[in-house]
């Protein structure tokens, strides 16, 4: 009895490439459409603040990674946040913990990209995203306001991953990268200046601490992790989009 015949490899690769681009497609439309809408800036604010909950969090890991602590971060209702950590007192350590929380963003986008490109292993990230904000909240956030939010982010995150399919986990993976992605220009100005305004107070800038325990004026720090952050995306969305 003959076989049936069985569409090729690369057929069902090309339906995984076609449908990714779709995605991506309808998650940029979606968002110019946020931008354009009566009352779109107030849907836009809670996006905004994943930016600054990615940037927070990439200095506390990073304090981790080189060997220090993450005592705290806060987040406030403006867009600005401050994290508080300690390392080994090493100017090499510093500048990574600086830099980390400038390309935290884009790291987690990629991140995002790469697991949206399935939708079970989309479903894995949204829950692991989950859990870890859970944690996180729990343990190093320390204001009000930043509580609630990182708490509702990772609430929402889990009930979306348990219940919702597969596919709508993907399809919601690939939005909160587009949107973190996206941040990494319309937010790109941080990167050039010596100071940042926050709700804390007025303190030297990320790029500046680096300029401070290495060397060379800060603009040139922030033009590397503005590099960095774009060659990071676009390696992510080169393996989303394969």
């Amino acid at each position: 009895m003959p076989s049936p015949e069985r569409a090729p490899a690369s057929s069902a690769a090309l339906t995984v490439s076609s449908r990714a681009r779709w995605i991506l497609l309808g998650s940029l439309a979606v968002t110019a459409a946020l931008y354009a809408i009566p009352g779109g800036a107030i849907l836009v604010w809670p996006l905004l603040l994943l930016s600054t909950l990615a940037h927070e969090l990439g200095h506390g890991v990073t304090a981790i990674l080189v060997g220090g602590t993450f005592h705290q971060f806060e987040i406030y209702a403006n867009g600005s946040g401050v994290a508080s950590s300690s390392w080994p007192d090493e100017a090499i350590r510093t500048a990574l913990v600086s830099a980390g929380g400038l390309v935290g963003p884009s790291i987690v986008a990629a991140f995002g990209f790469l697991m949206g490109r399935r939708p079970q292993t989309a479903k894995v990230a949204m829950t692991v995203g989950g859990l870890t904000l859970l944690i996180a909240d729990v343990w190093v956030v320390r204001n009000l306001f930043g509580f609630v939010f990182v708490g509702a982010v990772a609430v929402l995150s889990l009930v979306f991953a348990l219940r919702a399919s597969a596919r709508a986990n993907q399809h919601m993976l690939v939005f909160l990268a587009t949107q973190l992605g996206l941040s990494v220009f319309s937010r790109a100005d941080y990167l050039f200046t010596p100071v940042a305004h926050t709700s804390a107070g007025v303190m030297p800038s990320d790029v500046a601490r680096i300029a401070e325990a290495l060397w060379l004026p800060y603009w040139i720090w922030g033009g590397l992790c503005a590099v960095f952050s774009a060659l990071v995306l676009v390696l992510g969305l080169r393996a989303y989009l394969r």
